[in-house]
């Protein structure tokens, strides 16, 4: 049976573990989500962060294929989803919003109040996505200053 007739209620969510890396890097290539894997994104950088204790790191697995992962992190004040992604073959199946909730109450447990994302203007799909999770859009300018073009 290939991915897209499989029954979604056999999701199985779970910690990310570094030998994950290689499936849910090829993930973001074929949803086509950017990425840099010579800096933030490497490997070593991702096994570094997972052992912090405000990182939530998840996959979601379908007979044992991974199929989405969303990366959740927070500072002690507010929470930050990133990097949710979904095979897309398999979207539009209430994965990503399995995945959104499980990080919401994690950073709930952890006492943060405000859960935040930020999206790129041209991620329309992803705009939609989280108003209908009650996120409010605020328009803002972001800022960044980068020591090298892959962080």
């Amino acid at each position: 049976m290939g991915l897209n007739q499989a029954d979604p209620s056999t999701i199985l969510l779970r910690e990310f573990h570094p030998e994950d890396y290689d499936a849910v890097t090829a993930l973001w290539d074929r949803a086509g989500l950017s990425y840099r894997p010579q800096g933030r994104d490497s490997r070593e950088r991702i096994e570094s962060q997972i052992k912090r204790d405000n990182t939530i790191f998840l996959v979601a697995e379908m007979n044992g294929t991974i199929i989405a992962s969303i990366l959740g992190t927070h500072d002690g004040r507010k929470g930050w989803i990133n990097r949710l992604v979904v095979a897309p073959e398999l979207r539009h199946r209430n994965i990503a919003r399995k995945l959104v909730t499980e990080v919401e109450d994690r950073l709930s447990r952890a006492r943060i109040e405000v859960t935040a994302c930020l999206i790129e203007e041209t991620n329309i799909e992803s705009m939609r996505f989280f108003q209908k999770l009650d996120y409010e859009r605020y328009e803002v300018a972001y800022f960044s200053k980068r020591r090298s073009p892959d962080t």
